[in-house]
């Protein structure tokens, strides 16, 4: 048979891929990279404790489909209910399942353009109609977002705070006025994946229950387990438990929550990885300037550097990079794509970009 029975929809669409992986990256250039920089990973790593809890996991039992310990804990680390927690397989699984609950065929969605791009995908895959605004001052724009949802209809507006791929911040009071000109029956996908690394009152001061709102968080950055996939999000406990009508209940596996338990009772090592995050960011800056270019100030595990000119420029320089064994990745929007994008990384992983850069940026602009 080979004329599949698709909807559609799915008929419709391309194949995506929203992100082309390291991995696939070093499959094409038969050699591995010497720096992982483009992933937004934790490279100082996750809580030994942690590791410890995910190694003695009992592997050959389905992990609890309600994550009940760590929803409790969750929730008793951010002064919330249960009910206001869902765990769910990323965030990015857990965007799949709110855009599933929220947008059918034709139901609009507000987005920035150049944003994270794996919402859009989702939106795309329910058949949404996709709106973008532009950045402001490499800012994501709550006022022109609000007011496209308004223009619209929109029924998600999605905002991260801090930004990627930017790593701009807007602050909580910010927000919070800005949050008074949502339109009425539209919710706002807040997307907190990098909050612990920001400044002090960068997240806004949102009741859980208040239903403009849902809050997504993660164990993939700070925490250190990217590959775990544990995320959650923060809201109503109406919206809450309306998650239970479409997710996977056994998508969350028992290593997982037993690592990120462990991770989340582990803060001396957060507070550790938070003053490596900071040292590696200023280095990273140092190195641009003393490139010629431009870091921009950032509240997240990753600087986005300024290269000068355009987007052809930026991806001359990360394919010089890519070249000399350096992953990192770029904004896809203009004009942000006139940067590069450099994730934290160890002092090994900084002495190769510090050694790599030079070469590139003269290859990038004809030697």
């Amino acid at each position: 048979m080979t004329d599949f029975r698709f909807t559609p929809l799915a008929a419709s669409l391309p194949s995506t891929v929203p992100f082309v992986g390291p991995e696939a990256q070093e499959r094409a250039r038969n050699a591995a990279f010497v720096a992982r920089l483009g992933a937004n990973e934790n490279n100082f790593g996750p809580s030994p404790r942690a590791l410890e809890a995910m190694a003695a996991a009992d592997m050959w039992n389905y992990g609890d489909p309600e994550s009940f310990e760590l929803r409790a804990a969750l929730a008793s680390h951010l002064q919330v209910s249960p009910g206001n927690i869902m765990v769910g397989e990323g965030i990015d699984g857990l965007l799949g399942y709110l855009v599933r609950l929220f947008i059918g065929p034709g139901d609009h969605v507000v987005t920035s353009d150049g944003a994270y791009p794996t919402f859009n995908y989702h939106v795309a895959g329910f058949g949404g109609m996709l709106h973008k605004v532009p950045y402001r001052d490499d800012h994501e724009d709550p006022a022109a977002l609000f007011a496209k949802a308004r223009e619209t209809g929109a029924k998600l507006v999605y905002l991260a705070n801090p930004d990627n791929p930017m790593g701009t911040w807007h602050d909580g009071p910010t927000l919070l006025r800005a949050l008074e000109d949502l339109p009425e029956g539209c919710l706002l996908v807040l997307d907190e994946a990098y909050v612990e690394c920001a400044p002090a009152g960068t997240a806004p001061d949102i009741e859980p229950d208040d239903p403009r709102v849902i809050r997504l968080r993660t164990f993939s950055k700070v925490y250190g387990m990217a590959g775990a996939r544990v995320g959650y999000a923060i809201g109503a406990a109406a919206l809450i438990d309306a998650f239970n009508k479409v997710r996977n209940h056994f998508g969350m596996n028992r290593a997982a929550q037993a690592g990120a338990l462990a991770a989340l009772a582990d803060q001396d090592h957060l507070t550790w990885v938070l003053s490596r995050i900071e040292v590696s960011r200023a280095r990273i800056a140092q190195i641009a300037r003393d490139n010629g270019l431009i870091p921009l100030r950032s509240a997240t595990n990753f600087v986005a550097i300024d290269c000068g000119c355009d987007g052809t420029l930026a991806k001359a320089i990360l394919d010089g990079l890519i070249a000399r064994g350096i992953f990192v990745r770029m904004p896809f929007a203009a004009p942000q794509n006139r940067c590069i994008r450099i994730s934290c990384g160890t002092d090994i992983d900084l002495d190769a970009l510090a050694d790599a850069l030079p070469g590139a940026i003269k290859d990038a602009r004809g030697g």
